[in-house]
């Protein structure tokens, strides 16, 4: 099925942007929020308990990309300090740590399988959310479009 929204961070753009984008792939990105001075583009608020945020995804997501939680943190906007706190947040949650040490003594971070979970759940629930409001965003553009 590839009309799928293909980024779920443009939903903010528009009814129009987001049909237009809703046409082409299946990709997805991390939605981010405004708590730590990144930009917002979530269309709607989804409630998810207070300790998977997309402050945190992002993190991960980025230590996942870099090998690194001080390039995640300069990547994202964020101090080390706040980014290395998002890790403990997930992990005290959790009850289990969402990174490790690459190991080897060369230092570097990996996620473990909780982290690797954490982003795999929370894009899809982003994906499961903009495909079930696509239905509707179409319905109120062809009732906007009808005017």
């Amino acid at each position: 099925m590839r009309e799928l929204v293909r980024h779920v961070h443009r939903m903010t753009g528009g009814i129009g942007d987001l049909l237009s984008s809703a046409r082409h792939d299946q990709s997805s990105r991390t939605v981010r929020s405004n708590r730590s001075g990144m930009q917002s583009s979530s269309l709607a608020t989804i409630y998810l308990p207070d300790y998977i945020d997309p402050d945190k995804v992002a993190v991960l997501a980025e230590i996942a990309r870099s090998g690194s939680i001080s390039a995640a943190g300069r990547a994202l906007g964020l101090s080390y300090r706040r980014t290395w706190e998002l890790v403990e947040e997930l992990d005290r949650s959790l009850g289990t740590p969402v990174v490790e040490t690459a190991g080897g003594g060369g230092g570097g971070t990996v996620l473990t399988q909780a982290g690797k979970a954490v982003i795999e759940r929370y894009r899809a629930i982003g994906m499961d959310t903009a495909l079930a409001a696509r239905k509707h965003l179409l319905a109120l553009h062809r009732a906007c479009a009808n005017k």
